[in-house]
């Protein structure tokens, strides 16, 4: 079964304070960079990275700006382009900024992550954990995940471990650590991390949509079933997106399109809307509809959900057998998300086509 749930993991640390209100940093007194952290903050990432590299030429305070054009390459998944504007940003700032280069290097470190290179994210890390007073959970959840991918499943374990004992009732940490495992092929290892945040105990619309989550996780699709649904009745967005999967996997396609129309009468259009509407189509072999969906998706505003809906684009010529449009998806998939494993896997069948 293909998955197309929201991803957390690495993906949730570098989107953070992209979409965060937080990221604009004091100090950014240039007009590029104060409209281009406004950018960053709408999601519009290649205005941001338009608005940014203006503030690079024109001189405006540079580990901003170089911060900023790193974020905004990230946004667009341009990963060796974030990382030489983070490592600019570093070399741009003084010794009274200890706490911009720790952001940055972890950011840094993350860009890392997303190349492949773990050996560079393990070092960026264990610096970042050397040098500060307070240990930082995302450092150690990076290294853990690097040293993981470097076949290192014991220190990968401590690092985890770590990152779990200073935030213990953290729901996402526990699922961002078994993503990392099951990226690894070990699975049935990360799955004691789930049972972990299970022991969380809370009585929120919130708390109730993380356990959903991580039964969906456990393919225990009634229990989730059973968490979100006072939760979706309330109209907790998020909930209601994650039940609509539920009932994707459970094969109940009827309620799967009520909850998405549900979700759009309710909160309007979204790119993830109409991946839900699109994968429910799929579901019932109606390809050319779910194209439909998909190219209503693709052609919103901003970058928010659109990687799922391109991912299923190609999935969809394919189902139709379609399998030379199937393999151009392809091709452009990897160009725009060359990180993730799934389009790699994608062309590399469509080859043998």
């Amino acid at each position: 079964m293909r998955k197309w749930i929201k991803r957390t993991g690495i993906a949730a640390l570098l989107s953070a304070c992209v979409l965060s209100g937080g990221c604009a940093m004091g100090g950014a007194t240039g007009e590029n960079t104060v409209a281009g952290n406004e950018a960053l903050e709408e999601g519009n990432y290649g205005k941001a990275q338009e608005l940014f590299s203006k503030a690079v030429e024109n001189g405006e305070v540079k580990v901003l700006a170089y911060r900023g054009l790193g974020m905004a390459c990230m946004g667009l998944a341009q990963y060796e382009d974030a990382a030489d504007a983070f490592e600019n940003a570093i070399d741009s700032a003084d010794r009274k900024m200890p706490k911009t280069v720790k952001d940055i290097r972890l950011y840094l470190s993350s860009v890392k992550y997303r190349l492949g290179d773990y050996e560079d994210t393990e070092k960026i890390c264990s610096e970042i954990l050397a040098d500060e007073d307070e240990p930082s959970v995302d450092a150690y959840f990076l290294r853990g995940a690097s040293l993981l991918m470097q076949g290192s499943e014991e220190e990968a374990r401590k690092d985890f471990d770590a990152a779990a004992a200073i935030t213990p009732d953290d729901y996402m940490l526990y699922l961002n650590i078994y993503e990392c495992y099951e990226k690894a092929n070990l699975s049935g290892t990360g799955s004691s991390y789930l049972q972990s945040a299970l022991d969380i105990h809370g009585d929120t619309m919130e708390d109730a949509c993380h356990r959903g989550r991580i039964y969906y996780y456990l393919e225990d699709y009634e229990k989730a079933q059973s968490e979100l649904i006072h939760p979706a009745e309330e109209k907790h967005e998020e909930s209601m997106f994650l039940l609509g999967q539920v009932y994707l996997a459970l094969e109940d396609y009827t309620h799967a399109r009520n909850m998405y129309e549900n979700i759009h009468a309710s909160f309007g259009e979204s790119a993830q809307y109409y991946n839900g509407m699109a994968m429910c189509a799929m579901k019932e072999e109606k390809y050319d509809e779910a194209l439909q969906y998909i190219q209503q998706g693709l052609l919103m505003d901003g970058y928010s959900g659109k990687q799922e809906l391109y991912f299923n684009e190609m999935v969809a010529y394919e189902k139709k057998l379609d399998f030379e449009t199937a393999k151009q998806k392809a091709q452009e998939y990897v160009v725009r998300y060359p990180s993730d494993e799934r389009g790699q896997k994608e062309v590399q069948f469509l080859q043998s086509r």
